[in-house]
């Protein structure tokens, strides 16, 4: 029998972001314009500066339940007509907040374009926020938080960042609220959020697609005629330590037939210059399904369907984590291993087939995270939101290729610490907990649900 030979692969195509367009507005709004004429559909991305780490303390949840109510009525319309009248324009819209910025978008067909954005532009620029609609956007967090409580990978995530930051820091509550926030707000809280925080001078307005720069200017100029000027001011994140040292949590959930295991400490705010030797290390540690955290877990032990490490990027330094769940009897070993393996990325080097796996991966599915309008327009808005250079996405791939053996090494004992680990397991507490003695896990503090 003939021997049939593979391909080899051939070169990676070099890959060029779309050009755009960065200019500032004369009313104050900054505007990135990139011109996609491939298709003739058009996305347009409004970017506030009113995420949720500018709630104020005690009013944890503003910020998301504001870009919610956006869309739920105004001066002329109601919700029902404003989302009847982008239906009739085939134009999906949505609106939200994280951590770091509030959002609203549309996505329409580039001959629906103009109609489609001075109706967004008149919905946001002069919102309502009825008392009704913000009464029943609230009781639906209200709700979604008591289910978060009853489900364990929810709670684990919410209790593990409570653990890590102080109390005094907007990371210590949900990005969305705590019960105890979201029921004290109340439409006129929104209402002042809304008139603090969005204005033209914390305002980037992102449009991607079959549009000219011009074009862009002249009817973003028109839809935002009426929006509100000046700039709000900057409420900065305290993201410090709870504790300096390991600490063990358990949050006792009677009768669990696992445990959720979240490890992990405070990490790096996205702008750090470490970012790409960072990110080639999680990716051999747990960012990819070949990372030696899920292969150990997963694939030598069994314990468990999946395991996975992971920076969470912010303007402030969000949380270094490494997540699972496994069955309540193998929670320590489980632990043991993860450990084990955060010891081990830094203390000795990584192949260089592990590296190349990590760079290829990286490099590899890059270009194809950009191929709508609305994910260039959400690459754009990170640029924005995260002050990264112009050439970002032309130099990544050359960025991630020259990161180094050596490289991942300095990165991982730079900036993974395991002196600071913070275990977190949501599970029953009299099964579990015998186990974890043995492990230097730190001093234990066991909670109930």
């Amino acid at each position: 029998m003939a021997t049939i030979l593979r391909p080899k692969p051939s070169a990676p195509r070099s890959y060029h972001f779309p050009e755009f367009e960065d200019e500032m507005l004369a009313n104050g709004i900054r505007l990135v314009t990139a011109p996609v004429p491939k298709l003739p559909v058009v996305t347009v991305l409004v970017i506030v500066d009113a995420g949720s780490a500018n709630d104020a303390p005690g009013k944890e949840g503003v910020a998301a339940l504001t870009a919610a109510a956006l869309l739920e009525g105004g001066e002329e319309l109601d919700g029902a007509a404003i989302a009847e009248r982008f239906e009739q324009l085939g134009t999906s819209v949505e609106s939200g907040a994280d951590w770091d910025s509030a959002f609203i978008k549309i996505t329409t067909l580039a001959e629906r374009l103009e109609a489609a954005t001075m109706l967004l532009g008149q919905t946001i620029s002069s919102p309502g926020f009825p008392e009704r609609e913000v009464e029943r956007l609230r009781a639906e967090r209200l709700a979604e938080i008591l289910q978060l409580e009853t489900e364990p990978r929810g709670l684990a995530d919410e209790k593990f960042a409570e653990f890590l930051y102080r109390a005094e820091s907007r990371y210590a509550k949900p990005d969305e609220g705590s019960t105890e926030s979201v029921r004290s707000l109340s439409r006129g809280d929104v209402a002042d959020f809304y008139s603090e925080r969005y204005r033209t001078g914390a305002t980037t307005v992102v449009v991607a697609g079959d549009i000219s720069a011009s074009s862009a200017k002249a009817l973003i100029t028109r839809a935002f005629e009426s929006w509100h000027s000046g700039v709000p001011s900057t409420r900065l994140v305290t993201a410090s330590a709870r504790w300096d040292r390991r600490m063990l949590h358990i949050v006792n959930k009677a009768d669990a037939p696992q445990s959720e295991l979240r490890v992990g400490h405070i990490g790096l705010e996205r702008k750090h210059p470490d970012f790409f030797p960072v990110l080639v290390m999680n990716a051999v540690l747990g960012g990819l399904f070949g990372s030696r955290i899920n292969l150990n877990l997963r694939e030598a032990h069994g314990y468990t369907y999946g395991a996975s490490s992971y920076f969470e990027w912010r303007r402030a330094p969000g949380p270094f984590v490494v997540s699972t769940a496994v069955q309540s009897e193998v929670t320590a070993p489980a632990l043991r291993e993860i450990l084990h393996e955060i010891d081990r990325i830094r203390t000795e080097p990584i192949s260089e087939s592990e590296l190349s796996l990590a760079r290829d991966y990286l490099a590899g599915v890059f270009p194809i995270r950009y191929e709508t309008t609305a994910a260039i327009a959400s690459a754009l808005a990170s640029l924005v939101v995260y002050e990264l250079p112009a050439d970002y996405y032309d130099s990544y791939r050359r960025n991630v290729s020259a990161v180094s053996v050596a490289d991942v090494l300095d990165a991982a004992r730079a900036h993974v610490h395991p002196d600071e680990l913070q275990t977190t397991v949501v599970g029953d507490a009299k099964v579990i907990r015998q186990s974890l003695d043995g492990l230097a896990l730190g001093d234990l503090h066991v909670y109930d649900v």
